[in-house]
């Protein structure tokens, strides 16, 4: 679980070592440019100086000697205080396929101890975030249920896919 600061884990397939910490507002240029090298969506670099400041206790950030590796970014839900709902995962180029964007759903999790489910949206193109919110389930040893959320007229423009919701829980607490 985080404390205030910084949490050092060995990553034990690979050196160097990943810290774990909670993002701030200082975070966010480096957060945005992260998400600029994949195929996630770009929001402002205001949204992610914001989230740094308002949502730093539902996110995390890992770090190696070389500077941000991954983030996962969340908060819960207003109409459901049990409900983690995550907005975004990345992870750089270089720590893709260690297993990080895992590592950093469990750190977020196990920060959260009176959450019981877990929600993100991914869009059906996206394969690596099927397996990586499946599997969350199968560790956590909880049900995931997918529906559809949000369908291509909901987002302006053209070539935004449907987004699928994935519910994840209840979570039993003292799963890994």
């Amino acid at each position: 679980m985080l404390t205030a600061g910084q949490n050092p884990a060995q990553d034990p397939d690979r050196s160097p070592p990943i810290r774990f910490e909670r993002p701030t507002p200082a975070d966010g240029a480096a957060i945005w440019e992260l998400v600029a090298t994949t195929t996630l969506d770009l929001n402002s670099p205001y949204a992610y100086v914001l989230w740094g400041d308002h949502f730093a206790a539902t996110s995390c950030l890992a770090r190696d000697d070389r500077g941000l590796v991954g983030f996962v970014m969340g908060h819960r839900v207003p109409a459901r205080p049990d409900t983690l709902f995550v907005w975004q995962v990345g992870v750089t180029e270089r720590a893709r396929g260690t297993g990080l964007a895992s590592r950093l759903l469990d750190e977020v999790w196990s920060g959260q101890p009176d959450v019981r489910h877990l929600e993100a949206t991914v869009t059906p193109s996206n394969t690596a975030s099927d397996r990586l919110f499946r599997s969350f389930g199968a560790r956590h040893d909880a049900p995931v249920h997918v529906e559809p959320a949000y369908d291509e007229a909901h987002f302006p423009g053209q070539g935004h896919e449907a987004e699928i919701l994935y519910r994840i829980g209840p979570v039993r607490r003292g799963a890994p």
